[in-house]
């Protein structure tokens, strides 16, 4: 066993018309992973991968400690997994899908159910198939949470929740991860829900990770400067420019390596500074893209 709620190492898998190249993952136990991309960049086949519903073609994957997919039957007692997509028995109701999942797994707390449920505001006695999409989310987390999994999986979980449904599934999500034994990797486009419970993030791209560090990092590390320059001089050279663009007098500088001295060489080299900006974390990812990709972005 390792330190390591998962693992994936040099991870390739080939398609017709897609390949997933050199993926490497590691969530430590205990922490939140964002996982972030457009749809189509390889968030789903590199969660099947991790789950073992598709075999990688290269490289190693662990879960829990477990080799996968040759160990997923053990992986698998201690991991949750939700998906905007699930589908439940639309006849049954949520109290016998509580009860079924009950007589498989040992951990199952009841207690812990039936607080979910109040706060979610399910009832039991409701059939799934009466269910509006955001109930359906919110029973098929529960059923994932009651277990009390080591390791949770959610594959684009709030998809389609409306505002309030979305932060009663977020703050939940935050309250279980606050005991440390427990790990999350929470796959989205929606940067603005991975930014608000992730501790670090990964942004994938046309089936490559093309950034991955703690969500602090990005966030006090990026920049948007707001210059005004003399009409024949040029930005200035900053370090870790990705995009920059002037238009006459006026300028606007990107950078992932901001320090407060920086101010003080705009200044230097002629400019004079309108506003230095804080950067979303959908900004950032973004600009990473953008500048992956050899495009720009003002």
């Amino acid at each position: 066993m390792t330190d390591s709620a998962l693992r994936m190492d040099a991870v390739q898998k080939s398609y017709p018309h897609f390949q997933l190249s050199d993926i490497e993952l590691d969530l430590p136990e205990g922490q939140i992973m964002g996982l972030i991309g457009a749809n189509g960049a390889g968030k789903s086949t590199t969660i099947r991968i991790l789950l073992g519903l598709v075999h990688q073609d290269q490289g190693e994957v662990e879960m829990l400690g477990f080799a996968m997919p040759g160990k997923q039957v053990e992986a698998k007692r201690d991991v949750g997994y939700v998906s905007e997509d699930m589908s439940l028995y639309g006849r049954a109701t949520l109290g016998w899908h509580m009860n079924f999942v009950k007589s498989i797994y040992p951990a199952w707390d009841q207690s812990f159910a039936n607080d979910l449920a109040h706060r979610f505001d399910l009832r039991t006695d409701q059939k799934i198939r009466g269910m509006s999409h955001g109930q359906g989310v919110k029973s098929s987390l529960l059923l994932s949470l009651a277990r009390r999994p080591k390791l949770l999986i959610l594959d684009e979980p709030t998809t389609g929740l409306d505002p309030v449904a979305r932060y009663e599934v977020l703050s939940q999500l935050m309250d279980v991860v606050a005991d440390e034994g427990r790990s999350v990797l929470f796959s989205s486009h929606n940067t603005a829900d991975v930014e608000q419970i992730s501790d670090k993030i990964v942004f994938i791209d046309r089936g490559k990770i093309i950034d991955s560090r703690d969500k602090e990092t990005f966030l006090d590390n990026w920049r948007r400067l707001r210059l005004e320059m003399p009409a024949d001089t040029e930005l200035p050279e900053l370090p870790g420019v990705v995009q920059q663009q002037k238009s006459g007098r006026l300028g606007t500088i990107t950078t992932n390596q901001y320090t407060p001295e920086l101010q003080q060489q705009c200044r230097e080299s002629g400019a004079q500074i309108h506003e230095v900006e804080n950067m979303t974390l959908e900004e950032i990812f973004v600009a990473i893209v953008m500048n992956s990709r050899g495009d720009s972005v003002s």
